[in-house]
């Protein structure tokens, strides 16, 4: 793998980001779009003074109904160095955050590698990787002792969806190998006295109007092929369309149902599965922070 022949997720562009941008929007340099204590991450994430949130600029993944839009497909954002990085780790080590909380960090596994060794020895909180689920198990080894927890997005089943919502035709195949490989690394779930997340794994999922019986087949698949003890589940109802979706796609132009919500944590229960469910309230933009490139 290297920069100059971009392999690092799934789409394997091959694109030479020192001269142009990969399908991910990134080039060679670390773009940021916000800095910030973040609340309103699972509260064993977030604790009392939230995560240390580093929101990096670009995707691999085009999710049509993205919510952090202005940064995923505009790349919208800020230019730092790799040492800059670094000092932002510790800055936000220093005001009390429970972790640094690297969102959408994929393009830059290489450049985030390079920040963690220069501050190996001064930083004292876990590092989480916030993805989108859309994975090469071979970028996920590379990460293994550098994070200590994994918090991935498992989106879909059936690869018809992820095609026609997010691009890509073999997330499923991916996204899973991927996970059995974040939670071989973090193992059983490890919390300090206060019950912060010091090693484990978080498999969100975000329901979506009428996909309800894939995310049940989702939900089944974890409780037929993971250990039960080395990850939680977090069910997410915050689902809220963007302006973008209402020509091309109208069966998700609208919030999901209490009876779509409901039968998806039904099932999660039927199956013994532990974590966290947002109350269906929690479709609103407060989850989504204002990327005004601050806090760096």
């Amino acid at each position: 793998m290297n920069i100059r022949k971009c392999n690092i997720c799934p789409r394997k562009c091959n694109a030479d980001r020192t001269e142009n941008s990969g399908l991910c929007g990134c080039n060679d340099k670390i773009k940021l779009a916000k800095v910030c204590l973040h609340k309103w991450e699972e509260p064993c994430i977030c604790g009392g003074n939230g995560a240390g949130a580093v929101f990096f600029s670009g995707c691999n993944l085009k999710c049509c109904y993205c919510q952090n839009y202005r940064i995923s497909h505009e790349n919208f954002g800020k230019e730092i160095s790799v040492e800059r990085l670094s000092e932002i780790f510790l800055d936000l080590q220093e005001k009390g955050a429970c972790n640094i909380d690297l969102v959408t960090p994929t393009p830059y596994v290489y450049h985030i590698i390079k920040a963690l060794d220069i501050v190996k020895d001064k930083l004292k909180i876990p590092v989480v990787y916030n993805c989108g689920g859309y994975e090469l198990p071979e970028t996920i080894k590379l990460l293994d002792g550098f994070i200590d927890i994994y918090l991935p997005d498992f989106k879909y089943y059936d690869n018809s969806y992820a095609l026609k919502y997010s691009g890509v035709k073999n997330y499923f195949e991916y996204a899973s190998e991927s996970l059995k490989e974040m939670i071989s690394q973090t193992g059983k779930l490890k919390y300090s006295d206060s019950g912060i997340m010091q090693k484990g794994t978080i498999i969100r999922h975000l329901a979506l109007p009428n996909l309800r019986h894939d995310s049940i087949k989702l939900m089944e698949w974890i409780s037929e092929n993971l250990p039960n003890d080395c990850f939680l589940i977090s069910l997410m109802s915050q689902y809220t369309p963007i302006p973008e979706i209402k020509e091309k796609y109208p069966e998700i132009n609208r919030r999901i149902t209490k009876m779509e919500y409901n039968s998806i944590l039904n099932r999660i229960s039927e199956l013994g599965l532990e974590g966290f469910s947002q109350e269906k309230s929690s479709a609103v933009s407060d989850y989504t922070p204002d990327f005004d490139l601050s806090g760096f």
